[in-house]
């Protein structure tokens, strides 16, 4: 029998280091199993399908705690725990998978849990006795768990990275507004700054990652992590939304997003493949001048519901007629009464002002 189609899935891996990652139940009583320099395997569900390859052992169904799973894996049976890890349900099980299941293990036990997870679809972790290591089998993944102190010391290097590319990215962010406002904007100002939010996503969801990993060890990197991208994910759309190419094959935020997020590493880096995947056309258009719509600088002015910054949109098409409408073209508007009218051309006026001061001052 295969595993399901899903087994590969990432959100399923994530699911299982979350649940193994410093601070729980399961990974105290991995640690321990460690420290007693026993082996064990440990099957993280139970179906039929489980039930099926077992034999042997004996039925338990007790509450999981670290050190029954400690004093259970000195036998040299498995143990199989219900999948949300609350209950020991049978230990000393001798797992018999299919034989035909292709495995690249060599080990009888770590050749056990590949196979049991590929046919189960189940999470399989395995603690190897003479190498002193963690395995987890999701599907058709084998991942290696990891000290704390080693996966602290990638985070922060990761870190470090993330600071760096977010300074670039308020650097290329906050020329562009300036650009907008004197209505200078080319196809390359705007592949730049959507590559900087690109790039920064990307390391964020790798820091995301480690702290999945870490648990509680990873806290304040969480923290850190969060002080740092708030408002990247919805500066992203804002971008796209303000140059969503018009005509009859016009794409969605969403698709757009989506292409950003499909670059290989290779074209994340070429200007040209990001102007293409906004739909801005490639190297021959780079220089080519192109206008805002005003969703950027709209969502800097304060209280501003977002039916309001969609109607003037709609109502002025283009950032500059926005900047120059007066109080009663505002109030066209519907939601939008003299006093947001007042209070979206004073706030207009000094993001204006005040992007092009940071710029030449």
């Amino acid at each position: 029998m295969a595993a399901p189609d899903d087994a590969t899935d990432p959100v399923r891996l994530r699911a299982t280091l979350a649940s193994i990652a410093p601070g729980t139940a399961l990974r105290d009583g991995l640690e321990r199993i460690l420290r007693g320099r026993t082996g064990a395997l440990i099957v993280l569900g139970h179906d039929k399908v489980v039930e099926t390859i077992s034999t042997g052992g004996f039925t338990l169904d007790v509450p999981f705690t670290a050190t029954g799973l400690r004093e259970l894996a000195k036998m040299d049976g498995a143990i199989v725990v219900d999948a949300d890890i609350t209950r020991i349900l049978r230990a000393n099980v001798h797992l018999m998978p299919d034989h035909t299941i292709p495995s690249e293990e060599t080990g009888t036990r770590h050749r056990t849990a590949d196979r049991v997870a590929k046919q189960t679809g189940f999470p399989v972790i395995s603690v190897s006795q003479s190498m002193q290591i963690i395995a987890a089998y999701v599907g058709e993944t084998r991942y290696v768990l990891e000290d704390s102190a080693q996966i602290l010391s990638r985070a922060n290097q990761a870190l470090a990275t993330l600071e760096r590319y977010k300074l670039r990215l308020d650097e290329v962010s906050s020329t562009l507004s300036a650009l907008e406002v004197e209505d200078l904007v080319t196809v390359r100002d705007v592949a730049v700054v959507a590559q900087r939010l690109e790039m920064v996503r990307r390391i964020a969801r790798e820091i995301e990652d480690y702290v999945l990993e870490l648990g509680d060890d990873g806290r304040l990197l969480a923290l850190q992590l969060e002080e740092l991208v708030t408002g990247v994910d919805a500066e992203r759309e804002l971008v796209v939304r303000d140059y969503l190419p018009g005509g009859r094959r016009r794409k969605t935020p969403e698709a757009v997003l989506s292409a950003l997020e499909n670059l290989s590493p290779t074209d994340l880096v070429d200007i040209s493949m990001v102007a293409k995947a906004l739909g801005l056309g490639q190297s021959e258009h780079l220089e080519g001048a192109v206008t805002p719509r005003g969703y950027r600088l709209l969502a800097k002015v304060p209280r501003l519901p977002g039916s309001v910054v969609d109607g003037l949109v709609e109502q002025f098409d283009t950032l500059q007629k926005l900047l120059s409408a007066g109080v009663e073209e505002l109030q066209i508007v519907e939601g939008v009464g003299e006093l947001r009218a007042r209070s979206v051309r004073e706030g207009l006026s000094r993001l204006a002002e005040s992007s092009i001061l940071e710029r030449y001052v």
